[in-house]
């Protein structure tokens, strides 16, 4: 028998399962318990839920937004409630000058002060003022430059005051005018100072234990390097303190400026003049990119005429 006549025996042939195996089947089927319920669709539910939530929340937001007239106004409210209010001499300003110089450290401190004024008397007034502030709290002027033409003036002053007595020529200098700005620099020398001790002290105990042995050429030339280093540390050091003895203030006393309005007086013709100017920009532009490539391009028209006419004769010499 062939392969084909086995398999269509047994196609032919019909298996009919026993009838226990068919109960057991059944009561299997009936015996699983049902599947668990799926929370996919109710996800699904949700992220779709979230463009809507989304677009109602813009609709929203476009619905309650202010016109554009009033979010100007609304602006230009926040603009002037934000604006600084112009302060007179003798209120709280100081306070962000007043920064106190330390009774225990060594600093050097300066500071500088705008102030302005109404006319050139005033400046010459807040002038001898300021030197009289400063020769009562111990101090002298380093420089004076004042100068005035017509309706403005100007005073240039640098000042030396006892850095114990800064916060009280600071105050009084700056009742001369309306103060426009204000600057404060202190810079610690302490830590240097205190370096510059430890120095010495080491360089004293080496020269005492060089003293202390027998004495040579070479040691007392040791001597006398050591010697000559410190005295030069503590003349720096002297100089250090001295420096920072006095402070520093830069005193600028000025009138207020008025800036004149300029008028641009333009014709009918403002605007084709304009529009001609623009145009000859424009040529020129197109000039100076154009130009070399427009010279490229004949360069390379000539080349190919050249090879032509070339391969031309040489066709006519082969005839």
């Amino acid at each position: 028998m062939s392969p084909r006549d086995v398999v269509a025996e047994l196609r032919a042939a019909r298996v009919t399962a026993p009838v226990e195996l068919r109960e057991r089947v059944r009561l299997v089927a009936a015996a699983e318990p049902a599947p668990p319920r799926r929370l996919l669709p109710r996800r699904r539910w949700l992220v779709a839920l979230v463009p809507v939530a989304a677009a109602a929340a813009a609709a929203g937001v476009v619905l309650t937004r202010p016109s554009h007239t009033n979010s100007v106004l609304h602006g230009q409210a926040v603009e002037r409630a934000a604006a600084p209010r112009p302060v007179p001499p003798q209120s709280a300003t100081l306070g962000k000058l007043a920064v106190p110089s330390s009774t225990t450290r060594v600093q050097r401190y300066g500071a500088s002060l705008a102030l302005r004024v109404a006319n050139p008397a005033q400046v010459s007034d807040a002038v001898k003022r300021a030197l009289h502030v400063v020769a009562s709290l111990g101090g002298y002027p380093v420089s004076v430059h004042v100068s005035s033409a017509g309706s403005a003036g100007s005073g240039e002053l640098v000042l030396k005051v006892p850095r114990s007595h800064v916060q009280q020529a600071i105050a009084r200098l700056s009742q001369l005018g309306t103060i426009v700005g204000e600057q404060v620099d202190v810079q610690d020398l302490q830590g240097g100072i205190n370096a510059t001790d430890r120095t010495i002290a080491r360089l004293q105990r080496q020269l005492a234990e060089l003293r202390a042995e027998p004495q040579t050429d070479a040691i007392t030339r040791q001597i006398a390097a050591l010697t000559a280093r410190i005295a030069g540390l503590q003349r720096a050091r002297a100089s250090t303190i001295r420096s920072a003895h006095y402070a520093t203030i830069q005193l600028s006393i000025s009138t207020r400026t008025v800036a004149r309005p300029h008028h641009h007086g333009h014709g009918p013709l403002h605007g084709l003049g304009v529009a001609f100017r623009w145009i000859g920009i424009g040529l020129v532009y197109g000039l100076a990119l154009g130009a070399p490539l427009v010279l490229v391009a004949a360069l390379l028209w000539l080349a190919t005429r050249a090879l032509r006419r070339r391969r031309e004769d040489a066709l006519l010499s082969r005839r």
